[in-house]
């Protein structure tokens, strides 16, 4: 049996799709698509964000989300949506002349594959995955079902708060591993008075550092590290440990 809000939002998407459907088409039409696939799959990001809008309006949910400092499960709560459905209904609100907080958004399994994420906060999302394993999108695995927080600060200096849950489905049947999702938003730091998540944090002093990815991030000693950075070069020495496994100079200091 479906969870009580995940009903609520099937009754709303088969309502978008009986009394909607025609404007749903229309955008179809004027929209640039590769093949029939392509179309179907508009059609059904399209009656989702039309089933989402039902549920939560946008005037009273942009104003709720004010008036609650974006806590997501009062949210949740107050207009029957799962946690998932309310947090990336808040980083939808960008109505000109009425936008909310500008968030990202993203939604990752445990083995990285990323299913859905999008920004009006300017975060620099890796394009294929393998993010950074110190952001709290894939330390939250430790503790399943808990909205955990972070100061993420990248090395050029943006930083954000961010915080992320893992959601874990009930199984199918005995030995079917559950379905773990990890939902992570965030928002510029500047925003951080906005959210009940900054409450009692130390906004300077608990910034944690991350990158974009192993790859394309600078950061000397770093533990977590998992590959040299690209744009550098590998400075190794037998005789030498060091926290990272891959020592490396600057790609612009002098060439011994």
């Amino acid at each position: 049996m479906l969870p009580r809000e995940s009903r609520g939002f099937h009754l709303a998407f088969q309502l978008a799709l009986l009394e909607l459907r025609a404007a749903c088409e229309a955008e179809i039409t004027r929209a640039t698509r590769s093949s029939a696939e392509a179309a179907g799959l508009i059609r059904i990001g399209l009656l989702n964000y039309l089933a989402a809008a039902l549920l939560m309006p946008y005037a009273p949910f942009h104003a709720a989300a004010a008036e609650l400092r974006h806590d997501v499960d009062l949210l949740a709560a107050r207009f029957g949506v799962s946690f998932e459905q309310a947090c990336q209904r808040l980083a939808s609100l960008q109505r000109p002349g009425a936008r909310g907080t500008p968030f990202f958004f993203l939604r990752v399994d445990p083995a990285g594959n990323v299913s859905k994420r999008f920004s009006a906060a300017g975060f620099p999302f890796a394009r294929y995955g393998g993010s950074c394993p110190r952001w709290i999108a894939h330390t939250v695995l430790a503790t399943p079902d808990t909205t955990r927080v972070q100061i993420a600060r990248l090395p050029d200096g943006a930083t954000f708060l961010c915080f992320a849950r893992a959601i874990t489905a009930p199984s199918s049947a005995w030995g079917d591993p559950p379905a773990v999702r990890i939902i992570a938003m965030g928002c510029d730091i500047g925003h951080a008075a906005a959210l009940v998540y900054a409450d009692g944090l130390d906004l300077e002093r608990a910034a944690v550092g991350i990158g974009l990815s192993c790859r394309l991030c600078d950061r000397q000693g770093c533990r977590s590290r998992a590959f040299p950075p690209l744009e550098h070069r590998l400075a190794l020495d037998p005789l030498v440990a060091g926290a990272s496994p891959y020592r490396f100079e600057r790609k612009d200091a002098a060439v011994p």
